[in-house]
């Protein structure tokens, strides 16, 4: 048997070892505690201890220079973490889920824990306010005799061809859009813009207006969507959105820019740029300090007319210039009337900011009339430049001096791209495609214009026998250059009745097209994987394409050659009921542009293609290996309209805290936004919705 051993302390050697543990705990210094930058808490709804809701988004707001928003989902349990705030602000809470009313508005601060209570939606109607506008256009009944339509489109290629012309500025299925409830408050509705009366006019204005009659006035007698949108759930939960008002009600924001395409690592937690198209600004946000400021863009020697009001002239011609603007907010049909006469005063017209190796933004921009007599000289002696219009030149604004150096050119640009070897190639030209190599270029020796930029005409070889023959005239909306095999690739969503993909190769100079078949429709985007994949966001028929060029049997010919190459998925989310023909499942969504993700900065995987839900508030993030798409959704403000965006790694060791994906608001008019401001958005996944 063993004896169990007590030590005895006696009272004297007890207070020494006190006195000690006492000593010692006086001398250790403090631990300074972290104050908490998060705010945590649960969501319920019903009597007593409540019933968790899961999959429903908390949204956190406060004010620097301006609103400051972030936005967060629960788990399964109803649980919530908004991460990462601010310090030595207040921030207003509240609740925003499918079947629920919105909650109303609890003040914390960070550290603060929160027991939310929201209750059901009232009852459908309550419900379906805060739907996804695609959901909405769900309802809409196309005009059944296409027949009598312009164009001698089917029913299928006309409602592509509406979605490609009116959703090109705004939702249709928001708020602003389908609350008329007679043909007559359509026709008001569609005159207060120059362009979108001429977009009914192309589409058949007479039939237009009668199908949306018929839409809004089942709306107005109380009809909702048939469906109501699915709740977060899965890797959806674990997104973190954060938003910084910038600009004003009147912002058009058309794209931003965070890095560089080549290296995500470029400008780590620096300012994000974007570009304010309707009033002639760039617009920038410090996500660091959340200090947001507006900087004018310049134009050359007083050039100063209205986009809207702008003309053509061609060289020598004897004719009156024509038209040549695009009449949007301010600029009504004749007869039609506007509340914000003359809104944008925007000669510049900037759009789509690219971010070079040196830090500098670059733009596509106005900088002179459109005349071909206002062309630089070496430009006059080519009939395809000055026969035919060619819109906006170039710019790039310099953080490092604040200046900005305005360049012209040849040929007209919309989007902009740089290879690896540091060439800008731009779309934006019907007739030509453009590039231009920064390295050649001097700005204090004119002459080094003229040897920086080229450009060649499109036409390809249609017969296969070596001849470029078939010209290929369509405006060049997106632009990327394939950095596996050195091609360029820009995509015609308009040309013809289903668009069309051109790849360029700079080593042999020749062209190829690519039209897609059933049932892809309308490409917009165009962008590529690590692979050299080309995807293209089809923005007529809801799809996310996919072109893979090394499947082609043939690569010569008019366009119709290699259905082969092509694979289409399509997008998530109710459709428009076409009837039983064979692409009858037409989206009703958009899809403006998309964004390969080669570097997986948004922390989903290398590779993953984030496409634009432009109806559907949302980015739509499909995985090459499991071919599903997570739904990212944007609950607030509703009629979130996607157009560019790109990725950003801040710090590769930091986890998902060092890395995400940057976009903006690019609603036209903004006005039609739920708080009627534009913003700039950053989006990080985490691994889970809980993680601090």
């Amino acid at each position: 048997m063993r004896r169990k051993l007590v030590a005895v302390m006696t009272p004297v050697a007890a207070m020494a070892v006190v006195a000690w543990g006492a000593d010692v705990a006086a001398a250790a210094p403090k631990a300074k505690v972290k104050a908490k930058d998060y705010i945590e808490g649960t969501v319920t709804s019903g009597k007593g201890k409540g019933t968790p809701e899961a999959g429903v988004w908390v949204i956190a707001e406060t004010k620097f220079t301006k609103a400051y928003r972030k936005i967060v989902v629960t788990d399964g349990r109803g649980r919530f973490v908004l991460p990462q705030l601010p310090a030595g602000k207040t921030y207003k809470i509240w609740v925003r889920g499918y079947g629920l009313a919105d909650s109303k508005r609890r003040a914390a601060r960070p550290g603060a824990v929160l027991a939310l209570r929201v209750s059901k939606a009232a009852n459908r109607r309550q419900a379906a306010k805060i739907y996804p506008s695609n959901y909405w256009l769900s309802m809409y009944r196309p005009p059944q005799n296409t027949a009598a339509l312009p164009g001698g489109r089917t029913q299928v290629e006309w409602m592509s061809s509406m979605k490609l012309g009116c959703m090109l500025c705004h939702q249709i299925g928001s708020g602003p859009t389908r609350n008329l409830p007679t043909r007559e408050a359509f026709e008001h509705g569609t005159m207060k813009a120059n362009t979108m009366y001429g977009t009914t006019v192309g589409l058949g204005r007479d039939a237009l207006l009668d199908s949306l009659a018929d839409w809004g006035s089942r709306i107005a007698a109380g009809e909702t969507p048939k469906q109501a949108p699915p709740r977060p759930k899965g890797a959806e939960r674990n997104m973190v959105i954060t938003q910084w008002s910038w600009g004003d009600k009147l912002t058009y924001a058309h794209d931003e820019v965070a890095t560089d395409k080549n290296n995500p690592r470029r400008n780590a937690y620096g300012t994000v740029w974007g570009v304010d198209i309707g009033n002639d600004r760039m617009l920038a946000v410090n996500p660091k300090t959340n200090r947001v400021r507006t900087i004018k863009i310049p134009t050359l020697n007083g050039f100063n007319e209205p986009w809207c009001t702008q003309t053509y002239l061609a060289l020598g011609a004897t004719t009156q210039p024509t038209p040549a603007g695009f009449c949007t907010l301010g600029s009504p049909a004749p007869g039609g009337v506007s509340s914000l006469p003359n809104a944008y005063s925007n000669p510049a017209n900037p759009h789509n900011p690219m971010m070079d190796a040196k830090g500098r933004v670059w733009i596509t921009t106005q900088i002179r009339r459109e005349w071909a007599q206002d062309m630089p000289e070496f430009c006059k002696s080519d009939p395809i430049m000055t026969t035919r219009p060619h819109h906006r030149q170039l710019g790039y604004y310099d953080p490092m001096n604040g200046k900005f150096q305005l360049i012209d050119t040849c040929y007209g640009n919309h989007h902009l791209q740089f290879d690896k070897k540091g060439v800008l190639w731009s779309s934006g030209d019907s007739y030509v495609l453009g590039w231009f190599d920064p390295s050649k270029y001097d700005p204090a020796r004119p002459e080094t214009l003229q040897q920086a930029q080229g450009y060649k005409e499109v036409i390809v070889d249609s017969n296969g026998d070596g001849v470029a023959d078939l010209k290929v005239p369509g405006f060049n909306y997106g632009i990327i250059p394939n950095q596996v095999d050195g091609s360029v690739w820009t995509a015609q969503p308009g040309t013809g009745k289903r668009g069309l993909l051109t790849r360029y190769d700079p080593a042999t100079g020749k062209f190829e097209s690519y039209i897609p078949p059933a049932p892809g429709m309308g490409p917009r985007g165009v962008d590529v994987d690590s692979k050299g994949i080309i995807w293209a966001s089809m923005g007529g028929s809801g799809h996310l394409g996919r072109f893979d060029r090394s499947k082609c049997k043939q690569t010569w010919g008019d366009g119709t050659q290699c259905p082969e190459g092509w694979t289409f998925y399509k997008s998530p989310g109710p459709s428009v009921d076409l009837g039983t023909a064979p692409e009858a499942n037409n989206s009703a969504d958009m899809h403006y542009y998309l964004w390969t993700d080669m570097h997986d900065a948004l922390g989903m995987g290398k590779d993953t293609v984030v496409l634009c839900g432009t109806n559907s508030d949302s980015l739509l993030a499909f995985s090459q290996k499991t071919k599903k798409f997570t739904v990212i959704r944007i609950p607030y403000p509703l009629n979130a309209y996607m157009r560019g965006l790109d990725g950003r790694i801040d710090d590769p060791k930091a986890g998902w805290k060092g890395r995400g994906l940057w976009m903006n608001e690019g609603l036209d008019p903004v006005i039609h936004n739920e708080v009627q401001h534009g913003w700039a958005g950053h989006i990080q996944m985490r691994t889970s919705p809980l993680d601090k």
